[in-house]
């Protein structure tokens, strides 16, 4: 199965979610980046995909590729 890339998008005035491209809802709803971003750093290592983080005006502002650690 083809692993896909994650995003954190934040949510209204407050949160943040993370989305699995290819998925049709978020897959986990965090109260702060900090925690969306540690969530969403270790499924991406996991997973061996990029993690994109977006600005609250929608664009891609940070990127992160990881390689899936096959040792």
């Amino acid at each position: 199965m083809h692993a896909h890339n994650i995003h954190l998008i934040p949510t209204g005035k407050f949160g943040w979610v993370v989305e699995v491209e290819g998925e049709d809802e978020a897959s986990a709803e965090y109260l702060t980046q900090d925690q969306a971003v540690a969530a969403g750093t270790e499924k991406a290592k996991e997973d061996g995909v990029a993690l994109f983080i977006h600005g609250r005006n929608g664009k891609i502002r940070e990127r992160y590729t990881y390689s899936k650690d096959t040792h």
